[in-house]
């Protein structure tokens, strides 16, 4: 485009999508740990969402429950924890260390100054107080093995003692020591969500002890996060790693050097690949489609989603949050949304403008994902935590 920089345009980006985050057919992966490692993190704050996401990659989605629930509750390879903008994310175990340095260490200060201040203007316990509550829950979590915060407060009664919290605002309250304690050890790394209470699709859990991990050095960890986001994402902007992250722009640009990131033009400015991957890459052999689900790390993986996802679209599939709904793919972009009904019937929509050949041959498609989605979702019902005008249509 002028400036000597190699262009990489919207074919070969949606080509990338296809292949890194295994929704291409010969991208389909064997394993959970395949596809979070390929993605870097799942978004984890819907439980069903891991599952959905998981079974919309792997070349045997009937395996998806099965398999996931091994991952992340048998063997542990898998782990649900804060990271990247105070959010609730699956990340591979061997990744911990990376996000907690990268990004937890930052927001977990803030949070637990936040809640001795709130404690101390409702004239409750002190910080010495809260620190024997924390150490006497951990060695209770650390005895049971998974416990809800019900079951700790048996064994350290302290933790449902409550404080009133902004008093005289329109959002005062009563809060419990447990909710907010276990909040803050969940972002310091300390503790993490362990198998829920009930099916795969409850939002209620036990909690875990975090797995152990080394304390890394912040700015090498945040090198290592955007080494693996580039290359599950790039090319990528700065404004998409710094959205990615929640990190300042001096980080991100620091973190950039650090791993040696080459330039490339992309139709909305300057982007970033990681050394030696701003070489052509060819798409997928064989046309494909998928049913993602609200959340979707790939749907929620840029700032700027002109490329993938027509704006036009956007008031049908997004909350007033700016929250993704199940959305419909077909080679690399956004052409539609779906829902699950109280039958269970897969239902979905396309709101892109086929032709008549195209729309053939993506309805084929789209209607053997769904089939095979109904076959492994079985008996469960799933419905997004947040909940969008499309999916809200359809599901009625």
């Amino acid at each position: 485009m002028g400036d000597g920089l190699r262009y990489i345009g919207v074919a070969e980006r949606r080509a990338r999508l296809g292949l890194r985050h295994r929704l291409a057919g010969v991208a389909r992966a064997g394993r959970p740990e395949d596809v979070a490692e390929s993605l870097v993190a799942l978004h984890g704050t819907d439980p069903a969402t891991v599952y959905l996401a998981v079974g919309a990659r792997l070349a045997e989605p009937g395996k998806t429950v099965a398999e996931t629930e091994r991952a992340l509750y048998e063997e542990r390879a898998l782990v649900r924890m804060h990271g990247m903008r105070h959010t609730v994310f699956v990340f591979p175990t061997g990744l911990t260390a990376v996000v907690h340095a990268s990004t937890g260490l930052a927001v977990a200060a803030r949070e637990r100054a936040t809640l001795v201040k709130h404690m101390a203007a409702a004239g409750a316990p002190d910080a010495a107080w809260l620190a024997e509550v924390e150490e006497s829950a951990l060695a209770a979590l650390a005895r049971r093995g998974q416990a809800t915060a019900a079951e700790l407060a048996r064994d350290e009664p302290r933790l449902r003692e409550q404080f009133a919290y902004g008093a005289g605002k329109s959002y005062e309250g009563v809060h419990t020591v447990s909710t907010r304690l276990l909040r803050v050890l969940g972002v310091e790394g300390k503790v993490v969500r362990g198998r829920p209470l009930g099916s795969w699709t409850s939002s209620q859990f036990r909690w875990a002890l975090a797995p152990e991990h080394p304390e890394l050095d912040v700015a090498g960890a945040q090198a290592e996060l955007v080494r693996r986001w580039l290359a599950a994402c790039g090319p990528a902007t700065e404004a998409d790693l710094k959205w990615w992250t929640g990190w300042r722009v001096t980080e991100v640009r620091r973190a950039l050097a650090a791993i040696g990131a080459q330039t490339v033009t992309l139709d909305e400015g300057t982007g970033y690949v990681l050394d030696g991957d701003d070489g052509p890459v060819a798409g997928p052999s064989e046309p494909w489609a998928a049913l993602l689900p609200g959340l979707d790390p790939t749907a929620m993986g840029w700032q700027r989603r002109e490329w993938y996802l027509a704006p036009e679209l956007w008031p049908s599939l997004f909350d007033r949050s700016g929250n993704v709904g199940p959305t419909v793919w077909w080679n690399g972009r956004v052409v539609g949304g779906w829902a699950q009904r109280r039958d269970g019937e897969i239902v979905w929509r396309l709101l892109e403008d086929l032709g008549g050949a195209e729309r053939r041959a993506v309805e084929a498609a789209v209607a053997m994902e769904a089939e095979a989605l109904r076959g492994w979702v079985g008996a469960a019902r799933v419905t997004p935590r947040f909940r969008t005008p499309l999916e809200r249509e359809l599901s009625a």
